[in-house]
């Protein structure tokens, strides 16, 4: 079987949509934006990747499945140009606007094209019990069975540490990034614990060694949250305004959402209150909970 997978980012959706390699059995060609390259070449056996650049590359044959999961004009319009026997996701309807395959409901019913609109989307979203894995796995007809991340090989630092805080939100979801994080770190190195701020990295696959290095990763919903899922990283997160129910929590993730969270659902401006509402009493216990049964850095006895 040959199955084209188109999924460009954000590079946090492209980590948890690896899932789905584990499935398929012949091979699989993945278009993907040029930065998140490095995140999905050689992860599988039986994987080749282009980059969006280059995506002419992925036209060399004919697919039995060709799954698309952005929902831009553009990629849309380039999947007119794919032979595939059968879509999953997008694509461009006859009068040029964009459409989703009836088995692809259930995640586009709940996105930015969804057929309901936005507002009711929202809603819709707000509502849905189901994680992102489950909900394109059953649209594929498959069972998502808890299936695990793949991940490359990460790029060795010398940052490591108990606790890692991926503090930052990015531009766009800007009441992601939660107000306390300094205090945060203060007050868990003040019981010994050794606390890292994740730096920006030249390379996802540093960034990668950054989390797993770490005893537990703290943050929000965003990329080092899923390495941290990928590695077997215990995390904390913290939801501010983005669905905790689309996250499969592997058994290693402690969430955390904010009491405002319906006020602030899936807004992109920026409130205060909303990156304020989860206490640091909270947030201290739910990381001490995880790091339950390790010895702070200030209490180890180092062996000479």
């Amino acid at each position: 079987m040959e199955t084209l997978i188109i999924k460009l980012g954000a590079t946090g959706d492209v980590v948890r949509t690896t899932p789905l390699l584990r499935r398929f059995q012949g091979q699989v060609t993945w278009l993907t934006a040029p930065m998140n390259l490095e995140l999905v070449q050689g992860i599988h056996g039986r994987l080749r990747c282009f980059s969006w650049d280059n995506r002419t590359s992925a036209l060399d044959r004919d697919y039995d499945l060709a799954i698309n999961l952005e929902d831009t004009i553009d990629v849309a319009l380039f999947l007119k140009s794919v032979r595939a026997t059968e879509v999953f996701g997008a694509y461009l309807k006859a009068d040029d606007s964009l459409g989703y395959t009836e088995n692809s409901r259930q995640w586009f019913d709940l996105s930015l094209i969804s057929s309901y609109g936005r507002e009711e989307a929202d809603r819709l979203k707000f509502r849905n019990r189901r994680t992102y894995q489950e909900m394109i796995f059953n649209g594929l007809r498959l069972s998502f069975a808890g299936d695990t991340y793949l991940l490359p090989h990460p790029k060795e630092t010398r940052l490591a540490g108990d606790v890692a805080i991926a503090a930052d939100s990015g531009k766009v979801w800007p009441m992601k990034e939660w107000t306390h994080y300094p205090e945060l770190k203060e007050r868990l190195q003040e019981q010994g614990w050794t606390v890292n701020m994740l730096p920006k990295r030249p390379s996802l696959l540093e960034h990668l060694a950054d989390v797993k290095n770490h005893r537990c990763l703290v943050g929000g919903d965003s990329l080092p949250m899923h390495l941290a899922l990928g590695t077997g990283t215990p995390c904390v997160t913290l939801f501010n305004c983005t669905s905790p129910w689309e996250i499969y929590d592997y058994g290693i993730q402690k969430k955390i959402v904010s009491p405002l969270l319906r006020e602030f659902f899936y807004k992109r401006g920026y409130d205060r209150r909303a990156t304020t509402a989860i206490t640091i009493d909270e947030v201290v216990d739910a990381v001490l909970s995880q790091l339950e049964g390790a010895v702070p850095a200030d209490h180890r006895v180092i062996a000479r």
